[in-house]
């Protein structure tokens, strides 16, 4: 036997209920809505969405507003310096678009230098921002940063 030749089974579907057929139906008149009351008015209004908590204070009017956010906000990419000492060579410039070639940054957001990690290649870096200490660890190495204004 498959499965197309199995018999249908009678009490699987059932019909819908037909409201508002006459007092006869058992389901006439008010429909199985009851007396009056919010829902037996059209739209369902109160006590039927999940919202309304019966009276008592909603949830959404007593959990405390958070703060705000700056639309003018800036968002910075950031890179360590120990991604530079892996990805690029000693005397490389390092700029946006050697870091796009490279892999390393995504998207149009400026970019900040990190100071984790050990540099130990002569680096000319081109960037956005730099912490105190990759700027350190780039003069230490021999190398330079240049800050670019946009």
């Amino acid at each position: 036997m498959k499965i197309h030749e199995l018999p249908g089974d009678p009490g699987r579907q059932q019909k819908p209920k037909r409201v508002g057929r006459g007092e006869g139906s058992g389901h006439g008149k008010t429909s199985g809505y009851g007396h009056k009351g919010s829902q037996a008015r059209s739209g369902r209004g109160k006590g039927y969405n999940s919202i309304f908590e019966g009276g008592q204070m909603p949830l959404t009017r007593r959990l405390p507003k958070g703060g705000f956010k700056n639309p003018f906000r800036v968002e910075f990419a950031v890179i360590n310096v120990s991604t530079l000492e892996e990805r690029f060579e000693n005397g490389a410039v390092v700029d946006r678009d050697a870091l796009v070639k490279a892999g390393v940054l995504k998207g149009p957001n400026p970019v900040k230098l990190l100071g984790n990690g050990e540099l130990t290649k002569k680096l000319t870096v081109k960037l956005d921002k730099a912490s105190e200490s990759a700027k350190k660890k780039i003069a230490d190495a021999g190398g330079s940063f240049e800050n670019i204004e946009e």
